[in-house]
């Protein structure tokens, strides 16, 4: 029975149950499900570097990466960030780091597509590339579980250089079962590696390593003592570990579980509370009678673990680039949905001219990861000349394209508004993970100084460089005009003036593809904006006779 006295209190009810005050007008519909194979600039790479026959596979991860499944289990494994447990119930050093279900759902599938250690166990020329070229797809999904897959495809090179134990572990590094927990490494279907250089008294400076290898009556075989400053992916099956041997600084394998069975001492001090790559744990590791094996001659550490370090660099690269195009597409597909001041915003000048300077950057950032991926791949078929460019490129690419993520995905951030701003969007979980990919593997300083050294002590490096960059002679007056500077440059190269130089090179190397191999609208606002000076100082300040519309059309298929 109704009273009159309820009668107004159930009309009002009845108004605010329909929500008037919140209809949702004016917001774009979720981005997934969406393919993130969708990219003419990856697709052409990948075909241009040798890997095409991989293109279907990698049609079909980029569906599943940009479905709603696999987006959630990024945000997940975000959310719900590893825990440390370093002790059991009853008191027994365990040290095992807990991931949330999301995590081991992303990794499954990125071992099981070959992106750890598998294109060093397949024969096929551009396996590499394919491999690079599933990083830039399944990256769509989140960053953090890229460290561990990078690190295990990294380290099978650096292990090569002790046969006995590569014997051992390369099969198992190599294969595409991901089976996690700490068991005995040999009993098991697949290995993840991860490395342990840095300590807290020298960062990048190893040579200042202070963990102390002491040989034991067993050859080859030594115990450790010593504390790790940044050891990512602690729950990796086995860690190349650099450390102070009688012959100076050497490189170890150190297996979490000994082929008895039993656990090696691996104390996890603390994990690390990071700015991002929140679901990746990184570690403080303390060794105190670890058993660790050497791996090549004492003495020789940086030269035998470098390998793996040009190898992690890489996937630096393309992380960075992956971020690039992961937010642009998120970009881009807001401002198609979005209207402000009577149009679509993807309709409005300015806007158009922010999204295609993006587009610009993305592009040039895939292009010069899927070269530097056809290199690693061809050098490591006995390429002596590709080896070279490698050994120049990657340092040089890997100094400018991880500068210029976080501006990157900054702006991208921007495009989104306050919408953009709010973790529900990801849009600052891709933000905070943006500077990673320029500390990690070296600083900006540390780069550049590389290529440096690279010049000094190798002459085939700039050979290998301009050989790459002739190849574009006479396409674009602006290009050759900043080679001739680049020329000139290297005859004053010094330490103070390093990253000015190496700038010079990455901006070169990308035109010079674009130049060769992309369509003339995307060549020639790049040369114009980053070669011939009409660019302002942010994104958005591409001159008036670029073709946005050509540059968008290609970058954002249907955005227009």
């Amino acid at each position: 029975m109704t009273t009159r006295a309820q009668e107004p209190y159930e009309e009002s009810a009845g108004r605010a149950e329909g929500h008037a005050t919140h209809d949702v007008t004016n917001q774009p519909p979720p981005l997934a499900p969406y393919d993130a194979f969708d990219d003419a600039a990856l697709r052409e790479g990948l075909r241009r570097e040798g890997a095409g026959w991989a293109e279907e596979e990698l049609r079909r991860l980029g569906r599943r990466a940009g479905s709603v499944a696999a987006q959630e289990w990024g945000d997940l494994a975000n959310r719900h960030e590893p825990v440390l447990r370093t002790h059991d119930r009853y008191g027994n050093r365990v040290d095992e780091v807990e991931y949330h279900a999301s995590w081991h759902h992303l990794m499954r599938v990125a071992v099981g597509e070959g992106l750890a250690g598998a294109p060093w166990a397949d024969d096929r020329p551009g396996a590499h590339v394919a491999r690079t070229a599933g990083g830039l797809v399944w990256g769509h999904t989140e960053a953090g579980h890229g460290c561990p897959t990078s690190m295990t495809y990294a380290a099978v090179p650096a292990l090569r250089a002790q046969p006995d134990l590569a014997k051992v572990y390369e099969p198992l590094l190599t294969s595409r079962e991901y089976e996690p927990g700490l068991r005995t490494p040999t009993e098991k279907r697949g290995l993840l590696a991860g490395m342990g250089m840095t300590e807290k008294q020298g960062g990048s400076d190893v040579r200042t390593n202070t963990t102390a290898a002491t040989a034991t009556a067993e050859p080859g075989v030594y115990t450790l003592r010593g504390h790790k400053w940044f050891t990512s992916a602690p729950m990796c099956d086995v860690f190349l570990v650099l450390a102070q041997a009688p012959g100076g600084l050497s490189c170890f394998l150190v297996p979490r579980v000994l082929p008895d069975g039993s656990r090696n001492t691996f104390r996890i001090q603390r994990l690390k509370d990071k700015l991002g790559n929140r679901s990746n744990a990184s570690s403080e590791p303390e060794f105190d009678g670890t058993v660790a094996w050497l791996v090549g001659p004492e003495g020789q550490g940086v030269k035998t673990i470098i390998e793996m370090v040009n190898c992690t660099r890489l996937d630096c690269v393309m992380s960075s680039a992956t971020l690039m195009r992961k937010t642009l597409v998120e970009a881009g597909h807001h401002v198609r949905h979005r209207s402000a001041f009577g149009a679509r915003l993807v309709d409005q000048p300015l806007m158009r001219n922010v999204l295609a300077d993006l587009a610009l950057e993305s592009e040039a950032a895939t292009t010069l990861t899927l070269r530097l991926a056809g290199a690693a791949d061809r050098a490591a078929r006995g390429d002596a000349g590709e080896a070279a460019f490698r050994r120049i490129a990657t340092a040089v690419g890997k100094y400018w394209v991880t500068k210029r993520g976080p501006a990157f995905t900054a702006e991208a951030l921007e495009c989104l508004g306050g919408n953009g701003y709010v973790e529900e969007s990801g849009m600052p979980r891709h933000y905070r993970e943006a500077p990673l990919l320029s500390i990690w593997e070296g600083s900006g300083n540390v780069n550049a100084l590389d290529v440096l050294r690279a010049l000094g002590r190798s002459p085939a490096t700039a050979h290998a460089l301009f050989g790459e960059l002739a190849l574009a002679r006479g396409a674009d007056a602006r290009l050759d005009a900043a080679v001739a500077r680049l020329e000139s440059g290297l005859a004053e190269a010094s330490e103070r003036g390093a990253r000015r130089l190496v700038e010079l090179m990455a901006l070169t190397l990308q035109a010079s593809l674009l130049v060769r191999h992309a369509p003339a609208a995307v060549a020639d606002a790049f040369c114009a904006s980053r070669l011939g000076g009409d660019w302002g100082h942010s994104f958005g300040t591409l001159p008036a006779g670029a073709d946005l519309d050509g540059v968008l059309a290609r970058a954002l298929p249907g955005e227009g």
